[in-house]
């Protein structure tokens, strides 16, 4: 089978894949019940603000009374509403919006009755966006101990399990204070796994992770971090609600988009164009460069052995790679996923691979990621740039800007994480 374009053919993958996460989707089929009181819309992460929007959108279809409420989202993603305000912070580093936005949401739901409702829109992201440190702790110690985690290559969850010990409103803090009133957390999953306590380190629910568990992962990684996080680290005060707390009973939570829906979605589509898809796992972890290598390891099979699928096929796969830091280049862990790849299938004809993350931004630059082939580092090599050199020094970003390969579509109103697809025809 011939695909005239197989990086537009992947490129629209990714943006069927982004459409079966969109809120303004979903959220008609994920509606509480109007409550006697009055309901009130909270929220975090950066596709809270475009599930702010479609909440309200939905409820006003659905007649079921006026709503307020207070939503946090990163710079960007910041969304039209009449009812529910919205304000930004920054991600991945936390700034001072974010301790301002913990803080008025804090205050959005105190005093309420058991008559009220609390809808809480939750999105990954909301770790950075909303942080506001425990007592013993400034504001600096925490955008220390959010750098030393991004740049030590921990898993999403582990960073989660830290940041929650160390936050005076993650770990199922913000869910207490809403208390008496009923909650409701929708919530898009970027954790492989979706556990919807791990979504933005659970503001509104708990998990049962210990403050000892967070001690393990700071000596398991070697994380420097400010004297004042270890020592609340090492109080027992630090230790966050957990799941059974009678603070928490009658509470509700609804996965409404994750991983796995998205590549179901893609691999529909590619299906009826055609092209058999597998979806390899939602919730692949570890070294961006390694799980790279990886998928060209497998590519390579497929190409010249025919194990363990016929071409032409897709390989799909999400989760959350990582990026240990050795230098200060530019790029995000999908793009140095894929150089990586791209060394791996270099010279093959019939490959061609996209990595993108899912909200639009591949760590901090403009991309959402970018494409590859076989001659992909040809033309970077062509171009003036040094491809290995490139990905040695955490780079990847400098390489695919010189291939004209980067995929740019701004901000996507959600977040799922990565999303990965290698076509082999």
């Amino acid at each position: 089978m011939k695909i005239p374009d197989p990086k537009a053919f992947l490129i629209n993958l990714f943006q069927v894949a982004v459409d079966a996460a969109d809120p303004a989707k979903l959220m008609d089929a994920h509606l509480p019940a109007q409550p006697k009181g009055r309901t009130i819309v909270i929220g975090a992460g950066k596709a809270s603000g475009a599930m702010a929007e479609a909440f309200e959108a939905s409820w006003r279809k659905a007649e079921r009374g006026p709503l307020e409420g207070l939503v946090v989202t990163s710079h960007g993603n910041k969304r039209t509403t009449h009812e529910i305000e919205v304000i930004e912070a920054a991600h991945p580093v936390p700034d001072e919006g974010s301790e301002i936005a913990a803080k008025r949401l804090l205050e959005t739901v105190s005093g309420l009755s058991n008559d009220d409702l609390v809808v809480a829109l939750i999105s990954g992201g909301g770790s950075s966006i909303l942080s506001l440190p425990a007592d013993p702790l400034t504001a600096k110690d925490k955008r220390a101990v959010n750098k030393a985690l991004l740049a030590g290559g921990v898993p999403i969850h582990e960073m989660n399990c830290v940041r929650k010990h160390l936050s005076a409103i993650k770990g199922g803090r913000l869910a207490a204070a809403v208390h008496p009133a009923k909650l409701v957390s929708l919530v898009i999953s970027d954790i492989p796994g979706d556990d919807p306590a791990l979504v933005a380190s659970g503001p509104t629910i708990p998990d049962a992770t210990t403050r000892s568990d967070a001690l393990d992962i700071v000596d398991r990684y070697g994380l420097e971090l400010p004297q004042a996080a270890l020592d609340w680290l090492n109080n027992p005060e630090s230790a966050a609600p957990i799941p059974q707390d009678s603070l928490f009973v009658g509470n509700e939570v609804t996965l409404i988009a994750a991983a796995q829906m998205s590549l179901e979605a893609a691999a529909k589509s590619a299906r009826a164009q055609g092209i058999e898809a597998h979806i390899l796992s939602d919730a692949f972890e570890g070294e961006a460069r390694i799980v790279g290598q990886n998928h060209a390891a497998m590519s390579r099979q497929i190409v010249e052995r025919g194990q363990p699928f016929k071409t032409p096929t897709l390989l799909l796969s999400g989760g959350e790679t990582t990026v240990t830091l050795r230098h200060k280049g530019r790029g995000g862990r999908n793009s140095e996923f894929l150089l990586s790849l791209a060394r791996g299938i270099e010279g093959l004809q019939n490959v061609f691979a996209l990595a993108a993350d899912t909200d639009g931004i591949d760590g901090s630059e403009n991309n959402a990621g970018a494409f590859c082939d076989g001659d992909s580092l040809k033309r970077m090599r062509d171009a003036g740039n040094d491809p290995i050199r490139s990905l040695d020094g955490n780079d990847a970003y400098t390489a695919f800007e010189a291939a004209n390969d980067l995929v740019v579509t701004g901000p996507t109103a959600t977040n799922v994480n990565d999303f990965r697809a290698i076509l082999i025809i």
